[in-house]
C-alpha cells in the first residue's frame, strides 16, 4: 500500500509541476449559488477547464442580482493580485469590475 501511495504522490508531483498545468488559463468568473429561482453568485478564480460550479482556486467576493440595486462586493486587493498573475475575467465579471472601477 505505501508503495502505491508513494508512486501516486510522485506522479501527481510530476503532473502539477509540469509546464502544461502551470500554463492552464485561469479565469475570474461567477459560480451560481442559492436555491431555485433565487440565484446569487460567488466571484471565484477557477481553472478554465473546471465546470461552472466545480472546483475553484480562490473566492474574491459575491454578486446578488436580485437586490435593488444589485449588490456586488469583491476584495480589490485579491482582484488586482489575480489580474497581475494573468487571470482573465469573463465578460460578465469584466463588466461588473468596470462598473466598480477595478478595471
Amino acid at each position: 500500500r505505501d508503495c502505491n501511495l508513494k508512486k501516486r504522490c510522485y506522479i501527481l508531483k510530476i503532473i502539477f509541476t509540469s509546464e502544461e498545468v502551470s500554463s492552464v488559463p485561469v479565469r475570474i468568473r461567477l459560480m451560481r449559488m442559492g436555491r431555485r429561482k433565487r440565484p446569487f453568485f460567488r466571484v471565484v478564480v477557477a481553472d478554465a477547464r473546471a465546470p461552472r460550479d466545480g472546483r475553484f482556486v480562490d473566492i474574491l467576493g459575491y454578486y446578488d442580482p436580485l437586490k435593488e440595486p444589485y449588490e456586488f462586493k469583491v476584495n480589490p486587493e485579491k482582484v488586482k493580485l489575480w489580474l497581475e498573475r494573468g487571470a482573465e475575467p469573463t465578460e460578465t465579471v469584466r463588466a461588473l469590475l468596470k462598473k466598480e472601477g477595478l478595471l
